[in-house]
């Protein structure tokens, strides 16, 4: 099936279709076919993978997905673009588990809980749902690797470090995972309609002992984060049973003391903080 990769030529598929990108839904379509190569290229992705893709839309990389012999669950929030992914892309291709529905309710676009010992993401998310959506697939089960098409601003946060201002939650419990491999920024004429904002390809790789974080802990690392200017020591006092004492002594351990505020302590010791 031949796929949009031009402004031009999706526009007219647009207009075939008779749909009008919608800003609240964040469809900005892709159409440089350089960028879906490198987002399979950084994926690794060859036959036989399992992927999960968030936001098919027109089905570009949807395509060139299948086309490299993966097995694709995808799930898309529009009815319309649904609806046509369905009578084109999945009537053709057994390989492709289409679902309706919303990413953030099931972010893992319907992927069998057999299929989960391995597999990818592979997506041009939708912008707006980008943390929420993440902050699911970061409970479990985890990919081995994830290409992310993000806004620059998100990506930036995800990887910011201990001590900087953009350090927080998602940057806590993605890096207790995930290490950052090299990606790629994205230029805005790479999509159609062209958003106002930078893009990142993000590409994340499991660490060899990563670590999801219990609901209740991720609560209280969320909790502390929004009151960022408080020290640790008067942030807890009221959300753990000991005051936070126990997880306190480890911080001192390392020279940290009650005074230290939330963004200068590092992962590894979140990754210790038990509720």
């Amino acid at each position: 099936m031949s796929l949009p990769l031009t402004p031009k030529t999706t526009r007219d598929l647009l207009a075939q279709l008779g749909h009008e990108p919608k800003r609240f839904l964040g469809q900005n379509f892709l159409v440089v076919g350089n960028i879906v190569r490198k987002s399979l290229e950084l994926g690794g992705v060859t036959a036989g993978d399992t992927v999960v893709e968030i936001g098919p839309g027109l089905g570009t990389l949807t395509n060139a997905l299948l086309d490299a012999g993966a097995e694709v669950w995808a799930i898309e929030r529009d009815y319309g673009l649904h609806k046509h992914l369905a009578a084109t892309l999945a009537e053709a291709n057994p390989r492709l588990h289409l679902m309706e529905g919303d990413g953030v309710e099931h972010p893992l676009a319907g992927l069998p809980a057999d299929r989960t010992r391995s597999f990818k993401i592979v997506a041009n998310l939708p912008y707006a749902i980008a943390t929420p959506w993440l902050d699911g697939v970061l409970s479990g089960p985890l990919p081995d690797r994830m290409v992310l098409m993000l806004q620059q601003e998100a990506a930036q946060r995800y990887v910011a470090q201990p001590g900087s201002k953009t350090f927080g939650a998602i940057s806590i419990t993605l890096q207790a995972a995930y290490a950052v491999a090299p990606g790629h920024k994205v230029d805005g004429s790479c999509f159609y309609p062209q958003p106002d904002i930078e893009s990142y390809l993000l590409h994340l790789t499991r660490l060899p002992d990563p670590f999801v974080f219990p609901a209740a802990v991720k609560a209280v690392i969320r909790a502390c984060f929004q009151q960022r200017r408080k020290q640790i020591g008067g942030l807890l006092r009221n959300k753990l049973p000991d005051g936070g004492a126990a997880w306190l002594a480890e911080l001192a351990t390392a020279g940290l003391g009650p005074h230290t505020r939330p963004e200068q302590i590092p992962v590894a010791l979140w990754r210790r903080l038990r509720v």
